[in-house]
């Protein structure tokens, strides 16, 4: 099958360069200045499978950005399109409201073998909209109902959606009406030390703002946190911080939400990334993979939590059977096939790899991940560790003596070479200078070994041509900051 076959019969005279090009153009003409993912990666997708894309100019590449982390099973999967079409086939409702289906059903069962143990025996399910950031207003909504307070602790460096509440517990907020604690990260330690004395240091913290009565901080109806951060950065959160933060919750009836929309469904190496601490939180966000690849958003939550009156959250999509279906598809062949246990060993050589080639390249500031959730911190290796603004610099554990100015130029251009090669990559972090993998769970040894090497040659190409251009660094301030919703546009 050519391109042309497999796009609208109109265009079908048309070839590949001609409707590539087209389609950009008229893109660019229509669509809003608020787009994202279509500025940085000009490609136009026309069939897809596995961990491979296949644009309107002929090209392939290898999608290490997987949707945004929705694609737990990469495009396509043969499992995920015999559910949906299962369903078609059968004169099911595809709409449902929030209607009792044997689809649904179908759906909340599996999902519920998978929920850590401690919640599964007593969860119950909300369907929200269709977006990440809709299960998050729930929550917000579920835990203001049923602690009677209205606030929220939140994490510098979080991204929980674009809504008005997800945005305000977001890194990225202007109007802050929440709690603001420090997450606690190695490179760029807000307390200039890393390890487990910064994360000791950041449960201290937010102990205190908790219990002092001059914080300024009520105490809250939610604490939200993602066991990795996903934009902030690939942070993963330290178990021994995660455990604390659930004592410190539990001990003052403050319900902890887990954020896994991004970090669920094996990614990170455990089905869920909370599993990694052995914490059980009190509320999960869910969305992205839990949808095979179909918009699909839930709250999971434990039962005494369940006092909201009838259509306190609602939604006239939130019974979207297709994904319902390919979600259950999904979700117990990841089960059933062992993939998080797969993504661990996996990712565990990725990043051995890539802290060697970190070892080559003095750009490479740090690398760290969890599963196949994996970034790359990129960094000025002229710059002076003094600019960054972190007063024990000198002192820091990072490597190299201390965390470098961010590079975000240099990020960028590695993300063009990285296309150039073939392969998709995604920006995040302070002033998006980590170069994110969110491959497919499903990708195998000699596309992972193909990735790298498309990546270590997009990096060196793009350092040569930084250090002879003069590199940029960014403006106080972040200025090379891009649009704070590329990350997870849609949740």
């Amino acid at each position: 099958m050519t391109v042309t076959e497999s796009v609208p019969e109109e265009w079908a005279s048309a070839q590949p360069p001609a409707l590539h090009e087209g389609i950009l153009r008229r893109q660019s003409a229509r669509e809003s200045a608020a787009r994202t993912y279509a500025r940085a990666l000009p490609i136009v997708p026309v069939r897809a499978r596995g961990l491979t894309v296949e644009g309107a100019d002929g090209r392939r590449y290898l999608d290490c950005l997987s949707g945004a982390g929705t694609l737990a099973l990469g495009h396509n999967h043969p499992v995920v399109l015999e559910a949906i079409r299962k369903v078609l086939d059968s004169g099911a409702p595809l709409h449902a409201l929030d209607l009792a289906t044997p689809v649904k059903d179908a759906f909340v069962t599996e999902l519920f073998r998978t929920l850590p143990p401690g919640l599964a025996e007593r969860a119950r399910v909300q369907f929200c909209g269709p977006a990440g950031t809709d299960a998050v207003e729930a929550a917000f909504t579920l835990v203001r109902a049923a602690t009677g307070r209205t606030g929220i602790a939140a994490f510098t460096g979080a991204y929980h959606g674009m809504t008005a509440g997800a945005v305000a517990a977001s890194g990225h907020a202007v109007d802050v009406r929440v709690a603001r604690l420090p997450y606690p990260q190695d490179y760029r330690c807000p307390f200039g030390v890393g390890g487990s004395r910064g994360a000791a240091l950041a449960a201290r913290w937010t102990e205190s703002v908790l219990d002092d009565p001059k914080s300024g901080v009520p105490l809250p109806a939610g604490m939200i946190l993602e066991p990795v951060q996903g934009e902030g950065g690939v942070l993963p959160a330290p178990d021994d911080w995660l455990r604390r933060m659930r004592q410190i919750t539990a001990e003052r009836s403050v319900p902890l939400i887990a954020d896994e929309i991004q970090t669920g469904v094996g990614r990170t190496g455990a089905f869920w990334a909370v599993q990694h601490s052995g914490v059980v939180p009190d509320v999960m966000v869910l969305s992205k993979a839990i949808g095979g690849s179909l918009p699909l958003a839930v709250v999971v939550y434990r039962d005494d939590l369940d006092v909201w009156e009838p259509g306190a959250h609602a939604g006239t999509f939130r019974g979207n059977q297709l994904a319902m279906a390919a979600g259950t598809a999904t979700l117990a062949h990841v089960r059933e096939n062992r993939l998080a246990e797969r993504a661990a060993h996996l990712g565990s050589r990725m990043l051995a790899r890539l802290r060697a080639l970190a070892g080559e390249q003095p750009c490479i500031g740090e690398v760290r991940g969890r599963g196949l959730m994996i970034g790359l911190e990129l960094v000025d290796p002229e710059g002076d560790p003094a600019a960054t603004g972190d007063p024990w610099a000198g002192e820091h554990p990072a490597p190299r003596g201390g965390p470098l100015p961010a590079a975000p130029a240099l990020a960028a251009a590695v993300q063009r070479e990285c296309l150039r090669r073939g392969l998709i990559v995604e920006l995040g972090g302070r002033h998006a200078c980590v170069v994110r993998l969110l491959p497919p769970l499903t990708i195998s040894d000699e596309q992972a070994e193909a990735v790298l090497d498309r990546l270590a040659d997009a990096i060196d190409a793009a350092a040569r041509g930084h250090t002879a251009t003069g590199g940029s660094r960014p403006r106080p301030g972040g200025g090379h900051r891009r649009s704070p919703a590329h990350g997870r546009t849609g949740g």
